[in-house]
């Protein structure tokens, strides 16, 4: 099954049209390796899947159970994971 999968990846548009990663790149075949169970090579991927997918977690439970979790934490969380992205991603160009 991981054979399908890591051969139906989608292609990164960003990268087809300007022939750079986009600031996402990576987090398909990131995810896969998680899946798979190699956690560390998931992170060396794509270092910001797992705040990605906890911010999933976090959105899906506002939106499901809205008192649970305030809004303004949902704000604060989001923030900070699109800082981790955007380091990630200047960190990437510069290497």
């Amino acid at each position: 099954m991981e054979n399908f999968f890591s051969e139906h990846l989608f292609p990164c548009a960003f990268k087809s049209l300007f022939g750079i990663d986009c600031p996402v790149c990576g987090f398909q075949r990131s995810f896969l390796l998680l899946v798979e169970g190699n956690f560390t090579e998931s992170i060396k991927m794509y270092a910001p899947l797992i705040p990605i997918l906890i911010l999933a977690v976090i959105a899906i439970t506002r939106v499901l159970r809205p008192t649970w979790i305030d809004k303004k934490s949902v704000l604060f969380y989001s923030a900070f994971v699109l800082i981790i992205i955007m380091i990630n991603y200047t960190i990437k160009l510069i290497i």
